[in-house]
């Protein structure tokens, strides 16, 4: 799993046929929370699908770019262009079955 800065984003999402994004702040209680889930599902789709985390505080341009509001935002890319955005908590169970729904699209 990549912590993605703004120069590093595009080609991440770009170079994955289906991409996993965790908008989070180390602040953010439900954000820490599901990092487990996160590092969790990275180890399990490797080499089918990628994961990558982005800072909102670190990276406020591309939070805009995909109107994050709340946190944890999480966005599921498929070549290049965000398919699906989930806002709160989630189980690690929800997010592998979404995850292996957009490999299979």
């Amino acid at each position: 799993m990549e912590e993605l800065s703004e120069d590093r984003f595009k080609d991440f999402i770009g170079k994955n046929s289906c991409t996993l994004v965790d908008f989070f702040a180390p602040w953010c209680g439900p954000c820490r929370a599901m990092g487990p889930a996160i590092e969790a599902l990275a180890e399990e789709f490797a080499g089918r699908a990628a994961v990558g985390k982005v800072d909102v505080d670190q990276c406020p341009a591309l939070a805009e770019r995909f109107a994050v509001r709340s946190i944890p935002t999480l966005i599921f890319f498929r070549n290049g262009k965000a398919v699906e955005t989930l806002t709160g908590a989630r189980s690690k169970e929800e997010l592998g079955r979404k995850l292996a729904d957009h490999l299979s699209i």
